[in-house]
């Protein structure tokens, strides 16, 4: 994840989380991969590997975006344990404990080969150059917009434009608020030191989850009437509210579950494929409970929420809009990046 908590590695990281200050980290490693190359990197199918934990929603964003435009071939995929050691984010769900493809325990060893004694967080997402192994971005705002607009020769037949141009000024606008006080909101609320630092971000993020509540309450979706960047990043922190945001950030004046407009919203884009089928609720409640233990000492994870609910009728659809636009769903998911249907969990 791009921030504090997780970026950090060490125990010594983790249990002083709730006893600092918040502050997000900027992206150290910022070149875009584009069409034309700019910045040294050319868009071309098989050259990189993306590298994500499902636990986190910043990396969460990549998985759906990836999904939604068709990119599974020409961007493999590398997922890392949800829990880390002191050496921070590590491949120890694959055969002995290494990547396939980059043959790295760690995803640190392609930092370390793009910048050495790089002195920061080890962070996803993060994109790497699969023939020299060095990291290229770990710029997680910029790396979906430059996959739905940057690496369009290799969108598949029917990609939806999840960034189209005559909405991005409105979708940028919506984003920035939801980014602030949601997506950060959160994270400002649960890693607080101090009562008003809590209180300001927990004031913040209910009021704009009451905004966006109130936008969605007769439109589908958040800009014009198709998916867009704006639902994607606003999908990742909702769908991790109730799990835990609720109770380990201590975001709890209502669950999500409790808002009749965000709850239909979020189950609408959770049964959407693309979406749901990249959320793995058991690596989101391990990585969280386990890995903040400033936060959370004894390790335990709770057994709850009940998660029968994501795949109830939402009855969104009454509101119109397209889900794809012109295009189409995505394909079946790939063998082998599958996750556990959450009524299963």
């Amino acid at each position: 994840m791009s921030d504090t908590s997780e970026k950090s590695a060490g125990s010594d990281g983790n249990t002083s989380y709730g006893h600092k200050p918040f502050k997000r980290s900027r992206s150290h490693f910022a070149d875009r991969i584009t069409a034309d190359g700019r910045d040294g990197w050319p868009v071309e199918a098989g050259r990189y590997r993306l590298v994500v934990s499902r636990a986190c929603p910043w990396a969460g964003r990549s998985l759906v975006s990836r999904r939604l435009l068709g990119l599974e071939d020409a961007l493999s995929l590398a997922v890392t344990d949800p829990i880390q050691d002191d050496r921070s984010w590590r491949f120890t769900l694959d055969p002995g404990g290494k990547d396939p493809v980059l043959g790295i325990r760690y995803l640190s060893e392609a930092y370390d080969a793009r910048e050495h004694d790089y002195p920061g967080g080890v962070s996803v997402p993060a994109i790497v150059d699969v023939p020299s192994g060095r990291l290229v971005t770990n710029d997680y705002q910029q790396i979906t917009l430059d996959l739905a607009t940057e690496w369009t020769a290799l969108h598949r037949p029917g990609a939806p434009d999840l960034y189209p141009e005559p909405l991005r000024a409105e979708i940028d606008e919506v984003m920035e608020g939801i980014y602030r006080d949601i997506n950060n909101g959160v994270y400002k609320a649960g890693f607080a030191s101090g009562q008003q630092e809590y209180d300001e971000a927990y004031e913040a993020l209910f009021a704009r989850l009451d905004q966006v509540s109130a936008r969605l309450a007769d439109r589908r979706y958040l800009v014009g009437d198709t998916i867009t960047e704006a639902d994607i990043r606003l999908f990742t922190t909702l769908v991790r509210f109730d799990a835990v945001y609720h109770g380990h950030f201590k975001c709890n004046r209502t669950k999500i579950t409790e808002d009749a407009v965000l709850w239909a919203y979020v189950r609408d884009l959770y049964q959407t494929p693309g979406f749901g089928d990249t959320v793995d609720f058991d690596h989101i409640k391990r990585h969280y409970y386990q890995v903040h233990t400033g936060m959370n000492p004894t390790g335990i994870v709770p057994l709850g929420p009940d998660l029968s609910g994501w795949t109830t009728p939402h009855h969104r659809e009454q509101l119109g809009g397209r889900p794809f636009g012109d295009g189409t769903p995505p394909g079946p998911v790939p063998s082998g990046e599958d996750v556990t249907p959450a009524e299963q969990v």
